[in-house]
């Protein structure tokens, strides 16, 4: 039964850091409709505190989703994309309480084979994108999705991956009210 338990609690914790936590924020005067065409904005994107290899992942994956949604790359855009990123160190420290019965070494008059502390620490890496929308014309931020999760570092194969998954969650809500 323990270890059904412990199975349990490790997937759930698993799952919970694999995902990717997205709000967004958006100019509610803004008329999304007339967006069709967009391009990047390399000033902004320049500003970002990633690897060039990393800004081209997040600026491939960013351009393949507003591809699939129906969006055209132009030279002359109704929108401007921009991105920067956050991350920092975190720390969770899970104990666990387990207390057994059966048999064993010793005996304990005040508990029957006493109580056993298990305690985890793991340390991750939790990065921030956020993604910006810029209406052309305007030259004003209408759109802002952020998404947070944990980085996954190993290796080329699930950094991009990572990267990708981060990118279709936020701009799967864009535009808003869809």
């Amino acid at each position: 039964m323990k270890k059904i338990a412990f199975i349990l609690f490790s997937v759930i914790l698993l799952s919970a850091c694999n995902s990717v936590k997205v709000v967004t924020d958006y100019d509610t005067k803004a008329d999304f409709t007339k967006y069709k065409t967009f391009a990047f904005y390399k000033t902004g994107i320049d500003k970002a505190d990633i690897s060039d290899l990393d800004k081209k992942r997040v600026l491939r994956a960013v351009e393949t989703e507003l591809l699939a949604q129906g969006f055209t790359k132009s030279e002359n855009p109704d929108m401007l994309v921009s991105f920067f990123t956050k991350s920092r160190r975190k720390v969770d420290i899970n104990q666990n309480n387990n207390f057994g019965y059966g048999f064993g070494w010793g005996w304990n008059p005040w508990m029957w084979n006493g109580m056993n502390n298990n305690i985890n620490v793991s340390e991750y890496t939790e990065g921030t994108l956020f993604v910006d929308f810029i209406d052309t014309e305007k030259k004003e931020l209408v759109w802002q999705g952020i998404g947070t999760g944990a980085l996954k570092l190993e290796n080329v194969e699930k950094k991009e991956a990572r990267i990708n998954e981060f990118v279709k969650e936020i701009v799967s809500r864009f535009p808003p009210n869809k």
